[in-house]
């Protein structure tokens, strides 16, 4: 299975609440690898459908012309009950994994020639239709 965390030292974690600590982490910030970015305004939560519709939009788009960099990973495991099944008896198995965004994380960045900027730009506009948070487009 893609997007899926090989080495944990626990199956099951608690989801937790969303904390601003990545402020001072600076890096996370600013764009390393491509030209382009796509910048988160608010919290949410993605999940392995919508990293899986990052690169498939950008494939379209690109094709070859650029290169595609996923800056976050669904390191969060979310776990789910079985339908009808009585209160206690523990925990339920891991149902699917989400990323926590904070505002300000930069989620993908794209590398690309300055003839195809415009692709590029079309690229991340069309992920930021698709997606449940707020984002902007920043570049380098």
């Amino acid at each position: 299975m893609l997007f899926v965390p090989t080495k944990l030292k626990y199956k099951k974690y608690q989801k937790g609440k969303f904390f601003n600590t990545v402020k001072s982490r600076s890096s996370i910030f600013r764009l390393k690898f491509g030209c382009v970015g796509l910048k988160a305004i608010t919290f949410g939560k993605l999940n392995v459908k919508h990293l899986l519709t990052f690169k498939k939009t950008v494939g379209k788009i690109l094709k070859k012309k650029g290169r595609f960099l996923l800056t976050i990973f669904p390191n969060t495991p979310i776990t789910k009950k079985p339908i009808e099944v009585r209160m206690g008896k523990g925990k339920g198995a891991v149902d699917h994994w989400i990323f926590k965004v904070n505002p300000g994380i930069l989620l993908c960045e794209i590398d690309v020639d300055s003839n195809f900027l415009g692709l590029a730009i079309k690229a991340l506009k069309l992920i930021q239709m698709r997606l449940p948070i707020l984002t902007k487009i920043v570049f380098y």
